[in-house]
């Protein structure tokens, strides 16, 4: 009878909150997006009631980029920023490119790097940071920030058109019940929905499928970057230094380090694997560690201390990528349509700016009152906007180090980004495709096994370790979101094919393959360790058989990154 009635609970009416503008995400793009709504509206004296939810248990927490960042569109958006206080870390000052390898490198001259690679008046800096200060001046708009909060259902009226979203339901116990703190979701109405969820948001996948929004345009394709803060001794420290590698210990395999010398004797050190690797032993957590241990690395290191780690998907398929950006009833804007300009390894400068344009052509929309129609007027905004200039630019750059190899891939980029430079594009006409990172891998029978060193505890670490400084948080007791579409395939194919690459591929030990007690001598089965996941999404792009799919867990959960 008990649980008759919690099922009953589960299935009761939620509180419905109407707004102008529902936002899903709260990071530079969803807030940029926000900000911008509030200031044309200031500027008509218009009322406009404005929501974004993030379901990082406050703004910032699940931000993790490098990260050097360009201004421009800041510049744009808060001219006075700088003495408003804003986070801005500090101006890179060195920028240099190393080629690796296993024992040595050597640096590339900056003035043989194509322009529109050059950081001049970029910053180095915590982007989690500064989206805090941005989520900020949004609340001093009046903005309704709703941190906690996991969008965890897209809402259509009768006519197909997104009317805003549903909160997920919080205290639901991992059999489905509703336990002893249970909350029903709140619908949140709006106008125009605008969907800021980062890389591979769960519901604009489905507003993508749902849409076809892919049609006419390539998939897309991604890296995962993992990354560490560390506090270094002072003398190994040269605030403003950026460098950025290729090579060693990645191979054949598209990728590269980065080290930003920050400020406060902070270096933030991390390695981007692309996920169109072919070698299922291969492990993107194990390669970083091994990037830490070069010679001309470790030195910086020796004697400092890791104080943050952390993982992310990155969108790596550039403008061909991007998908179509509107529906009736809202829009894409950031990275989870994918502006990232991989060559420059920046993409938050496309984000905020799309964010913008988004939230110019709904104003308009509004004060023509309109509502949960197709802004079409985006898409054209984004097409004459600096944004799209600066992917059109670089589209064949990472493309063409899987279609040619890294080495040739690379003389490829170079030559194709300085004839861009040179304005002189229109001579390479062509725009090279993806094939999605999935369908990369190769059985483990075809491939060489890796054996990667043990961590020593000082330079290197194992996963869970390392885990606990990134301070995620789930509550244990909630439904699993990492879903097996059918649970047999786990030890049928990604085990007896593949030899099991989550084990791999999750930065954060989420898969394990542990004996079945249950089942004959010698079988395994898949367990999930949901609690340890730090949202980077790489499970639902790399496994093999695509069965295993991210939803959103209850609000507030994953990782909090400190200064990330």
């Amino acid at each position: 009878m008990h649980k008759a009635n919690e099922m009953t609970h589960l299935n009761t009416e939620r509180e419905v909150m109407p707004f102008d503008v529902v936002i899903v995400g709260g990071g530079p793009a969803g807030l940029s997006a926000a900000i911008r709504l509030m200031q044309l509206a200031g500027e008509q004296k218009r009322q406009l009631d404005v929501c974004v939810v993030e379901k990082g248990s406050e703004i910032g927490a699940h931000i993790l980029s490098g990260a050097v960042f360009d201004p421009i569109a800041l510049n744009e958006l808060i001219p006075e920023w700088r003495d408003m206080g804003a986070p801005s870390g500090v101006l890179v000052t060195d920028s240099q490119h190393w080629l690796m390898g296993e024992t040595k490198k050597s640096s590339i001259p900056h003035y043989l790097l194509p322009p529109l690679m050059s950081n001049d008046g970029c910053y180095t800096l915590s982007l989690g940071n500064l989206t805090r200060w941005l989520g900020q001046q949004a609340e001093a708009l009046g903005v309704e920030v709703y941190p906690g909060f996991a969008a965890a259902e897209v809402l259509f009226n009768k006519e197909g058109a997104v009317r805003g979203i549903a909160t997920g339901d919080m205290g639901v116990g991992r059999d489905g019940n509703a336990g002893p703190n249970y909350q029903r979701g709140v619908e949140l109405h709006a106008k125009y929905t605008f969907f800021a969820e980062g890389c591979r948001g769960s519901l604009s996948k489905q507003l993508i499928a749902k849409f076809d929004l892919r049609k006419g345009r390539q998939k897309q394709t991604y890296g995962i970057g993992i990354k560490e803060l560390w506090d270094i001794n002072p003398q190994n420290h040269s605030e403003g230094r950026v460098i950025h590698t290729q090579g060693w210990p990645l191979g054949r395999v598209v990728g590269g380090g980065f080290i930003y010398h920050q400020e406060n004797n902070q270096v933030a050190i991390g390695l981007v694997t692309a996920l169109d690797y072919e070698n299922p032993y291969l492990s993107p957590y194990e390669e970083m560690q091994r990037f830490k241990t070069h010679p001309a690395i470790r030195p910086m290191l020796v004697g400092g201390r890791r104080v943050a780690y952390g993982a992310r998907a990155i969108n790596e398929g550039g403008l061909q990528a991007v998908p179509k950006l509107t529906f009736p009833g809202g829009c894409l804007i950031g990275c989870t349509a994918g502006f990232v300009n991989v060559p420059r390894i920046k993409g938050t400068h496309n984000a905020m700016k799309t964010g913008m344009l988004a939230a110019e052509e709904a104003f308009e929309a509004l004060s023509q009152d309109r509502a949960n129609d197709v802004l079409a007027t985006y898409e054209h905004a984004f097409r004459t906007s600096w944004v799209y200039e600066d992917l059109f630019k670089v589209r064949n750059a990472r493309p063409a180090l899987t279609k040619f190899g890294v080495k040739l891939g690379t003389l490829y980029s170079g030559f194709d980004l300085w004839l861009n430079n040179l304005g002189l594009g229109f001579l390479l006409p062509w725009t090279f495709g993806h094939t999605e990172d999935y369908q990369k891998l190769k059985p483990a029978a075809s491939v060489p096994k890796i054996d990667y060193p043990k961590a020593d505890g000082e330079i290197t670490f194992d996963k869970l370790t390392n885990l606990s400084f990134s301070s995620t948080n789930h509550e244990e007791d909630q439904p699993v979101h990492l879903q097996l579409k059918k649970q047999c395939v786990p030890v049928a194919t990604n085990l007896a094919v593949y030899a099991g690459p989550e084990i791999r591929f999750c930065p954060a030990g989420v898969y394990e393959y542990l004996a079945d007690t249950d089942g004959a001598e010698g079988t395994k089965r898949l367990q999930i360790n949901a609690q340890n996941c730090v949202h980077c999404k790489t499970c639902d792009i790399k496994d093999p058989t695509q069965n295993i799919n991210w939803v959103v867990p209850e609000g507030g959960g994953g990782p909090n990154y400190p200064n990330m």
